[in-house]
C-alpha cells in the first residue's frame, strides 16, 4: 500500500476541509493510500512537515490550505534530498496557482483530480533562499494582499486600479533599481515589477496562461512616470494590456535568471504572502524542479 501524508491547515480560508475531512481520507484509503494526517500548528509548519514526509518512505505529499500553505511545503520538499510528489487541494483565501493550472475549487473534485492525476514536472523559482511558484512582485500594490484584487482580472489590472487612486504622481513610490539578466544590463527608476511563470504577454494571471516546466519566467517591469500624462498612459495600457502595451513604460522579456539591486530595501510579495525586504534579490528558475499531480 503507498503511503500517502496529508498536510492541512484548518485555518485556511473558512476551514472548509474541517468538514469534509473524513470524506476526503476515506476517497484516498479506497484508491490505495495509507493516509497520514497532520494538521498544520503555526507558520512554516507546512515546511517542516513537508521535509519530514520526504524524509520517511512517504510516497506523496498532499497539501490542503491555500497559496501560503502550498508555498510552505513547497520550501520543504525544496530543501529535501528525496523530492515528493504533491497534490494539492485549494481550501484558502487566495487560490491563484489552484485557478492558474485547472485544479477544481471544489474539495472533493479535487481530490479526486489527485487520484485521477499523473505527476507533471512544474518549475519552481529560487528567491535568494526561499522558493516560490508562480510571482514574486514588488512595488505599487504589493503591501496590498491578493484577496482584494479579485474584483478585476489579473495582476496588472489591479497595478492600474491602485494607481488610479493616487491622486498626485509624488505619492507614488519609485525604486530605482539595476537589473541585471541573460547578457543585458538596465538601470532605471520602477513603480512596479514582478516575475511569473504566466505564458501571456506582460503577465496577466488567467486560467491555462501557466507554462510551468519551460525553464523560463516572465518579468514585467513599469518605469515610474515621468508626469501625470504619462500616468495616464500607464493606467491606460495596464487596463487594455491585451492589445495595447506602451513599450515606453511597460518591459517585458523572458528569462531563466534575473538580478533585482535596490538602493534601498525593498518589500516583496511571493506566492501572494509577505516575502521580505531585500537590496538585493536574484531569482532562478529550477526547471521541473518537482512533480504535481494533476489530471489533465
Amino acid at each position: 500500500m503507498k503511503k500517502l501524508y496529508f498536510i492541512l491547515n484548518l485555518q485556511s480560508g473558512k476551514a472548509t476541509i474541517s468538514s469534509k475531512l473524513a470524506v476526503v481520507i476515506d476517497m484516498f484509503t479506497k484508491a490505495g493510500y495509507e493516509v497520514t494526517a497532520r494538521p498544520t500548528q503555526e507558520r512554516m509548519d507546512a515546511c517542516a512537515a513537508a521535509k519530514y514526509a520526504c524524509g520517511q518512505g512517504f510516497d506523496l505529499i498532499v497539501c490542503s490550505g491555500g497559496d501560503g500553505t502550498l508555498n510552505e511545503v513547497i520550501q520543504g520538499v525544496m530543501r529535501s534530498e528525496k523530492k515528493l510528489p504533491i497534490g494539492y487541494i485549494p481550501a484558502g483565501s487566495t487560490n491563484d496557482f489552484a485557478r492558474g493550472v485547472g485544479i477544481p475549487r471544489n474539495i472533493i473534485d479535487a481530490v479526486q483530480w489527485i487520484i485521477d492525476g499523473k505527476k507533471y514536472p512544474c518549475d519552481i523559482g529560487s528567491f535568494n533562499d526561499k522558493f516560490f511558484t508562480y510571482i514574486a512582485a514588488f512595488g505599487a500594490f504589493t503591501e496590498v494582499t491578493y484577496e482584494t484584487s479579485q474584483q478585476v482580472k489579473n495582476v496588472l489590472g489591479h497595478v492600474a486600479y491602485v494607481l488610479n487612486g493616487i491622486s498626485r504622481l509624488k505619492n507614488i513610490k519609485s525604486y530605482h533599481m539595476k537589473i541585471t539578466y541573460d547578457d543585458e544590463i538596465i538601470e532605471d527608476n520602477y513603480i512596479f515589477g514582478m516575475v511569473t511563470n504566466s505564458s501571456s504577454v506582460a503577465g496577466l494571471l488567467s486560467l491555462n496562461d501557466f507554462l510551468l516546466d519551460d525553464g523560463l519566467y516572465e518579468v514585467t517591469l513599469i518605469k515610474t512616470p515621468g508626469n501625470p500624462l504619462d500616468l495616464q498612459r500607464i493606467i491606460h495600457s495596464l487596463l487594455n494590456i491585451d492589445i495595447d502595451i506602451d513599450t515606453a513604460y511597460i518591459k517585458s522579456f523572458r528569462t531563466s535568471k534575473i538580478r533585482f539591486e535596490c538602493d534601498d530595501e525593498l518589500q516583496w510579495t511571493i506566492d501572494g504572502e509577505f516575502g521580505g525586504a531585500y537590496k538585493t534579490v536574484d531569482v532562478c528558475n529550477n526547471k521541473q524542479a518537482i512533480e504535481l499531480m494533476a489530471d489533465r
